[in-house]
């Protein structure tokens, strides 16, 4: 059954926090205090007093809460989601699937255009009614309450929440791991999804390759390999603890605010472009709080981890292709290669962007809106 659902965090939960960051304990900085080994003590602490001095929860809750939000059960699970309906009789229903560390806040700025495209400069053909559900374990969707949470399980239950929404025909669209479950959607209901769109790929890349396979490739996706040993070797660590210990960590992220948002700042710091800038020069302030929010005020960090990296495919595993139609905006910071995309997706749009990072919803909102429009333009 689907139940309307307003977020309303008790005062007190917001006031704990007030006197958790009040009391908050800083580490001593390592030499150097940068990025190489973490968060640095000094960029983090001036955060932290943002977010106990200046950040207004209320105000978050307020823009959350004005877009209809809902609930229902499905395989088992608590499924929250926002459903926002366009005004335009003919709009095609999609759903944004978000990532880790990620959540519906990712996508609060696609919004408007994409249910509205009228009211923001742009064809009325190009409407979009949206679902936009929280992953299993992860904010209101939390926790979980059994294990297997695949993709494809994941998929299946998006495909079941059309079905109880009642629309036919739909587009998936998503990144992260919402760029594995989108694809997973449309083999759950191929006869049902008209197209699928990922920011970063369905799919990664083999690795290592051989030398040989290597020389093939072009200067690009020799890059993206190379970026990916780089990433193997050096950020690995957060993936064994999560995919190996989720219940460990967890305890840290949910007793600590403070631990809790350095464990995201330092992905949001990792995987926004280009590298060298602060992420706070990119998204918000109050937009990274709020996403960190999500996970602080519903203890779901670890059914996050649980979730996002307790994965049964080893990496590179190939995948039934749907033959659904699936278009591919990689960005700088991606790592994805048609070659390889290809074995298990029909692709039918791919383009290279030559910047933009991995939270393209927050990072690069206007790109990502023109090319999902021009993709379903042929579909719908």
């Amino acid at each position: 059954m689907i139940k309307p659902y307003s977020i309303d965090i008790p005062q007190s939960a917001l006031d704990d926090l007030a006197a958790r960051l009040a009391a908050t304990r800083l580490p001593a900085p390592l030499p150097g205090d940068d990025w190489d080994t973490g968060v640095p003590v000094s960029w983090l602490a001036e955060l932290v007093d943002y977010w106990r001095a200046k950040y207004d929860w209320r105000a978050a809750e307020a823009e959350l809460n004005a877009y209809p939000q809902f609930t229902t059960e499905i395989d088992g699970q608590r499924i929250h989601f926002l459903q926002v309906k366009s005004p335009e009789p003919d709009a095609l229903p999609l759903v944004l699937t978000h990532g880790w560390p990620g959540s519906i806040v990712e996508f609060l700025d696609l919004i408007g255009p994409l249910t509205d495209p009228v009211a923001h400069g742009g064809d009325a053909a190009d409407a979009f009614h949206l679902v936009i559900p929280s992953l299993p374990g992860f904010g209101f969707s939390g926790p979980v309450s059994d294990s297997g949470w695949s993709r494809e399980r994941i998929g299946q239950v998006w495909a079941v929440l059309m079905d109880q929404l009642g629309y036919e025909r739909y587009g998936v669209q998503g990144g992260d791991i919402g760029g594995a479950v989108s694809p997973a959607v449309a083999r759950a209901a191929r006869d049902r999804v008209v197209g699928v769109h990922t920011n970063g790929g369905p799919s990664l890349p083999p690795f290592p390759l051989p030398e040989e396979e290597l020389a093939t490739l072009t200067p690009l996706e020799q890059d993206r390999i190379a970026r990916i040993g780089g990433f193997l070797q050096k950020e690995f660590g957060y993936i064994s603890i999560q995919s190996t210990r989720p219940q460990t960590v967890a305890y840290g992220l949910v007793d600590s605010p403070v631990g809790q948002l350095a464990w995201i700042m330092d992905k949001f710091r990792a995987w926004t472009y280009p590298l060298e800038t602060l992420p706070e020069a990119i998204i918000s302030k109050d937009r990274l709080l709020t996403n960190a929010m999500i996970y602080w005020l519903t203890g779901t960090a670890g059914s996050a981890a649980y979730v996002g990296y307790a994965q049964t495919e080893p990496w590179g595993t190939r995948l039934e292709n749907s033959g659904v139609p699936t278009a591919v905006l990689a960005f700088a910071h991606d790592v994805c290669i048609r070659r390889y995309a290809e074995q298990d997706n029909t692709i039918t749009r791919w383009t290279d962007v030559d910047h933009g990072g991995h939270f393209a919803a927050l990072e690069e909102p206007d790109l990502l809106i023109s090319d999902v429009r021009e993709f379903f333009r042929d579909l719908r």
